[in-house]
């Protein structure tokens, strides 16, 4: 499924000047692309753009040809923080779409064990949130996210709360996923590092006037080694970009 902004900006009503402007992007099925740049720079924008939670002040979005005009079911979003009901259990959190949803207790049970097995959480399906730690939580974010099956994942710096080792974790079972799952995911990231890690390509954001101002690809072979000088090479390049350089 193709995901293209064409000439997208947007302006918020308290401001004088856009957030984003002009963006020019496609990706394609299947592709991880990461957005960077400094803080203010618009990426979350864009990303809640892509959701459909935003409206572009001009320009278009468009899924495979048709234009997005609000959330749809093919397009799913994680935030930073996991959002999940304190009072349900692990199980019924990944599980509180589909009830909505009407899917039946046998199905709802079938998805949720597979996607907890996929994010290594087998065993903790009865712990409430406040029983277990805030890395297993995103886990538990990440499957509510996976379980509704839609084919892009948006995803805004999911990991920057937590602590290194844990992110670290975390981004190494979600690139096991993508391989997986071959979804095309779009995730907004601080981190030059977690970019290199990732990303097919990584679109860099300038804070003056939100536009595009690089888009790098990242051919290094996975998985990726964080002190491979191919990948540190990279990753200077990417934090250049953010800086201007």
């Amino acid at each position: 499924m193709s995901f293209v902004f064409e000439n997208v900006s947007k302006q918020f009503l308290n401001q004088n000047e856009s957030t984003l402007q002009r963006i020019n992007l496609e990706i394609q099925t299947g592709e991880f692309v990461c957005i960077v740049g400094k803080s203010g720079c618009g990426k979350s924008t864009l990303l809640n753009l892509a959701a459909g939670l935003l409206t572009p002040s001009s320009g278009r979005i468009l899924l495979d040809g048709k234009e997005v005009n609000g959330p749809g079911v093919e397009r799913t979003v994680m935030f930073q923080e996991h959002a999940l009901y304190p009072w349900l259990t692990v199980r019924e959190n990944v599980e509180f779409g589909m009830k909505l949803a009407g899917v039946s207790k046998e199905k709802r049970r079938e998805k949720s064990d597979y996607y907890l097995k996929m994010v290594h959480l087998q065993g903790y399906e009865d712990y409430r949130v406040h029983e277990i730690s805030g890395g297993m939580r995103q886990r538990v974010a990440l499957a509510r996210a996976l379980v509704v099956d839609s084919e892009i994942l948006l995803m805004d710096e999911p990991f920057s709360a937590l602590d290194k080792q844990t992110s670290n974790c975390l981004r190494e079972e979600l690139q096991r996923i993508w391989i997986e799952t071959k979804k095309t995911i779009l995730f907004i990231t601080h981190s030059a590092e977690e970019a290199v890690y990732l990303a097919d390509r990584v679109v860099v954001l300038k804070p003056e006037g939100g536009t595009v101002s690089d888009i790098l690809p990242i051919s290094l072979n996975r998985p990726r080694h964080v002190y491979a000088p191919e990948f540190v090479e990279q990753r200077h390049k990417i934090l250049d970009a953010v800086q201007g350089v």
